[in-house]
């Protein structure tokens, strides 16, 4: 560590967080929200056992699982436009982010959900209510209770995970970084400032998670 070293690091800072607060955190919002609701949903499927639906969500989760994420990016951000798909990089990223870790928190819902035991399906049926109704106002809050370690580890890995977005062309704090390094060569010093950043943010996303798994573990010993 020298002046000059210490100078562009300074000066790399506020850039570099600029990104991650204008582009890596709302990229891992919506790709988060689009993950959970893809995995509420292929989860419900699976656990109704609809017979055909059942079938093409397990294709799903069985191709996005075992597909690199980069190859998916690559396939939708470079291979669609020769079939005339055309998407900018920021959705590009959006989905494909979305997409694949749904698949994998699909099958953390799907556990969750049958962990619940059966009795609370059928004791919402003896008081009249629907099906729907019933996973709605039973069966899902007791499932999100176990399966929120899980979603919270995906959560933080997709925080992670959207620097692959930089592939594409996403100017999210690890290609402001790269753009930065283009310019001083100080590699080792630059990409140590964006894994420690990475380390601030995920380390207290892991402290929410752990104060959240305690509350919720206190709700259901309450319950």
């Amino acid at each position: 560590m020298n002046e000059r070293v210490l100078r562009i690091l300074t000066d790399a800072f506020p850039l570099l967080v600029e990104k991650f607060v204008t582009v890596t955190l709302p990229l891992t919002v919506l790709s988060f929200a689009l993950a959970l609701v893809i995995s509420v949903v292929v989860a419900m499927i699976q656990y109704a056992k609809i017979r055909v639906l059942s079938q093409l969500c397990r294709v799903y989760i069985w191709i996005i699982r075992c597909t690199p994420l980069l190859v998916q990016l690559y396939l939708v951000f470079y291979g669609l436009p020769s079939v005339g798909i055309l998407l900018d990089a920021f959705p590009t990223a959006v989905l494909v982010f979305g997409i694949n870790e749904g698949a994998y928190m699909a099958e953390s819902v799907r556990g969750a959900l049958e962990a619940v035991p059966s009795g609370q399906l059928e004791a919402g049926y003896c008081v009249s209510m629907s099906y729907l109704s019933t996973m709605w106002h039973v069966i899902l809050p007791q499932a999100f209770r176990t399966a929120f370690p899980a979603l919270s580890n995906s959560l933080i890995s997709m925080v992670k995970g959207t620097s692959l977005a930089s592939v594409i062309t996403v100017t999210e704090m690890f290609r402001q970084a790269i753009v930065i390094n283009g310019r001083y060569y100080e590699s080792l010093a630059l990409y140590t400032e964006v894994a420690a950043i990475y380390l601030v943010f995920c380390s207290i996303l892991t402290l929410l998670q752990r104060w959240a798994e305690k509350k919720l573990g206190a709700y259901g010993g309450n319950a």
